[in-house]
C-alpha cells in the first residue's frame, strides 16, 4: 500500500486545486496503526472522484455527432436494473404529464371507440348489483394493493372485452391482459417483470410464459397515488417500454398506463421521450377507463406503433420503394441490429433482397434522425458516384411516409401535442442550444427550413451533387429536453451486405478484407 498511495498523495499535493480537507480521511486510514486496506481503497477513490473536474466543453469536427450515452450504448453488459435506470434518465429527460389532448390523438382514430364505450359503461350500471355505480367500480380493492389490483384488472378488462363484443366494428385479433409481477418476462439481457399489460396471445393463461414481442401495452401498478412522479411510476414504466421498443424492430412508439391508487394515465413513449395524459380516477371516471380499455384492446396494429410500410403477408415481410421510376418490393430475410434505446437514432438493419432477385442481398437501415441533420442517403450517394472504397455502396434512400406525411415525431407520431401545455412544463428548463440554427446555404437534396423536408427519395446515381460540403451546425444534444429538437425517419438501403470479422472463412480472408 506504501508503494501505492506516496505517489497518488504526490499527485495531489502537486495539483492546482489541491485541498488537504479532502485527503485527510485517506491520511488517518493510510497512517493508522493497523491499517485497513479495504477502508484505505475506499478513502482513495473518494478523494479521487471528489478531485476529479467535470468535462471541458471543447468545440470540434464531432458536434456533428454529439457523443452521447443512451440505453444503446450498452456494451457486454448484463444490464442491471440500477445501471439502466441511471442512463435511461438521463436518456429521457423530462418527462411532461397532463397534456390536453393525448387521448383524442391517440385513441380518437379507433373506429366506433367512443359509442362503444358509452353502451358499455350503461351496460355495466345496468341491474341491482351494478359493475359500475356510485361508489366507482365493484370489486375496487380498498388498499389498492399490488395482487389484489392485478387480480381486479384481469377480471373487469375480460368482462368489458365480452360486453363490448357486439359493437367491436372489425374483428381483430383477441388480446388479454397479462397480470405476472413475479415472473420475468422472456427475451431481456438484464431480468425484467411486468406488472401488467395486454398481450396479442388470446390463449394466454395466468401461467403461460411471455416475451416482449408478445407485449402491446406495458403497464405499472403503484398502490400508492403519490408514487405518480419521475423516481419510481413513470421510470418504471419506460423501463419496460425500452423493452418493448427493442424486441419489436417495425415498432415507432409504444402506448403504455401507469394506475397509481385509482389515478391513471396514458403513456406514449417514442424517438423523443415521453408523454403523458391528465390523471384522472378510475373511480370517478367510468367512461373514461372504458374507453381506454377498449382503445388498447381494439387498436390496430398501426395506431398500437407498428410502422405500416412494413407489411407482412404469408408469414413474409416486405416493404415498397419507387426507383428509378419503378415500383420494387424487396422482402426481408432477417434483422441484423437493432438499437436497444427509446430516446435516439434508434438505428434498425434488415438483411433483405429485391422480390424477382433473391440471391443479390441488401441491407436496409432505418434511423431516427434530427431533423437538421445532413441526409446519410445523400452522403453516401455522393460517395458511390465518386467511386469512394471501403463504403457500402449506395442503392436507395428516402424519408419514410405514412400516410403521405414525413414520418417525424412531434407531427406524425404526436399529431402537434405541445409539450409547452404539459402541466409540470417549465420555461427554460430545456432550452435548445445556440448552434441549432442551421445554416442558410443548404445542401441539394435537403430542406433549407427547420422544418421536415417532404420526400427526398434518390436512386439516380448520375445526380447533381455540389462538390463541396456546405456548413451545418450541430443538432441539439439531448432530444428529449429539447422544445424545439425533432427527428424523422429516414431510411437507407445498400447494396453490399457484409459478416462480422469474428466469422471470417481464414486468417488471411481477414486479412484480405482490412488490407481493402
Amino acid at each position: 500500500m506504501t508503494q501505492i498511495s506516496k505517489p497518488l498523495l504526490n499527485l495531489a499535493v502537486a495539483s492546482d486545486d489541491f485541498d488537504l480537507d479532502r485527503i485527510k480521511p485517506l491520511l488517518r486510514a493510510a497512517l493508522a496503526g493497523d491499517p485497513n486496506d479495504a477502508l484505505i481503497w475506499d478513502q482513495v477513490y473518494r478523494a479521487v472522484a471528489e478531485s476529479t473536474p467535470p468535462p471541458r466543453l471543447v468545440p470540434s469536427s464531432f458536434q456533428q455527432t454529439p457523443w452521447l450515452h443512451n440505453t444503446g450504448s450498452f456494451a457486454n453488459s448484463s444490464e442491471y436494473r440500477q445501471d439502466v435506470d441511471r442512463v435511461l434518465r438521463l436518456e429521457l429527460g423530462p418527462l411532461y404529464v397532463g397534456l390536453p389532448g393525448f387521448r383524442e390523438v391517440f385513441f380518437g382514430r379507433v373506429a366506433g371507440l367512443h359509442a362503444a364505450s358509452k353502451a358499455v359503461l350503461e351496460k355495466c350500471m345496468e341491474g341491482s348489483n351494478p359493475l359500475f355505480g356510485g361508489e366507482g367500480w365493484s370489486g375496487w380493492p380498498a388498499g389498492a394493493q399490488e395482487k389484489e389490483v392485478l387480480n381486479w384488472l384481469d377480471n373487469i378488462i375480460l368482462k368489458l372485452d365480452a360486453f363490448a363484443e357486439n359493437y367491436r366494428p372489425t374483428p381483430t385479433r383477441r388480446r388479454r391482459p397479462l397480470a405476472q409481477p413475479n415472473t420475468p418476462i422472456q427475451g431481456s439481457t438484464g431480468e425484467r417483470k411486468l406488472d401488467v399489460g395486454l398481450v396479442d396471445d388470446p390463449e394466454a393463461g395466468k401461467d403461460s410464459k411471455r416475451r416482449w414481442p408478445q407485449i402491446l401495452v406495458p403497464g405499472e401498478l403503484k398502490s400508492n397515488p403519490s408514487a405518480d412522479i419521475t423516481s419510481k411510476a413513470w421510470l418504471d414504466l419506460g423501463r419496460y417500454a425500452r423493452e418493448v421498443l427493442a424486441a419489436q424492430d417495425t415498432r415507432r412508439f409504444v402506448l403504455g398506463f401507469t394506475l397509481c391508487g385509482p389515478l391513471m394515465r396514458l403513456w406514449e413513449f417514442d424517438r423523443l421521450g415521453g408523454i403523458a395524459s391528465e390523471k384522472f380516477n378510475i373511480n370517478e371516471n367510468g367512461l373514461e377507463f372504458v374507453t381506454t380499455i377498449l382503445g388498447f384492446l381494439w387498436m390496430s396494429e398501426e395506431e398500437l406503433g407498428f410502422d405500416p410500410t412494413v407489411v407482412t403477408a404469408e408469414g413474409q415481410r416486405s416493404i415498397v420503394i419507387e426507383r428509378d421510376g419503378g415500383t420494387e418490393r424487396l422482402v426481408i430475410d432477417e434483422l441484423m441490429a437493432r438499437a436497444p434505446c427509446i430516446a435516439g437514432r434508434a438505428t434498425t438493419c434488415w438483411k433483405a433482397h429485391r422480390e424477382k432477385d433473391p440471391k443479390t442481398p441488401l441491407v436496409i437501415k432505418d434511423s431516427w434522425q434530427y431533423t437538421e441533420r445532413e441526409e446519410e442517403g445523400d452522403l453516401l450517394q455522393e460517395a458511390t458516384e465518386k467511386g469512394v472504397v471501403n463504403v457500402a455502396r449506395y442503392y436507395y434512400h428516402e424519408t419514410v411516409q405514412v400516410h403521405d406525411t414525413d414520418d417525424d415525431i412531434r407531427s406524425n407520431v404526436r399529431r402537434g401535442l405541445d409539450i409547452m401545455t404539459a402541466t409540470n412544463y417549465r420555461p427554460g428548463r430545456s432550452m435548445p442550444l445556440p448552434n441549432t440554427i442551421v445554416s442558410g446555404v443548404s445542401r441539394r437534396g435537403r430542406s433549407s427550413s427547420s422544418t421536415p423536408g417532404k420526400k427526398r427519395s434518390s436512386s439516380r446515381i448520375g445526380a447533381t451533387l455540389p462538390p463541396n460540403k456546405r456548413p451545418c451546425s450541430a443538432s441539439p444534444t439531448k432530444a428529449s429536453g429539447d422544445v424545439l429538437s425533432n427527428r424523422v425517419h429516414r431510411r437507407v438501403i445498400l447494396r453490399d451486405y457484409g459478416k462480422p470479422i469474428y466469422k471470417a472463412s481464414s486468417r488471411s480472408a481477414l486479412l484480405a478484407a482490412l488490407e481493402g
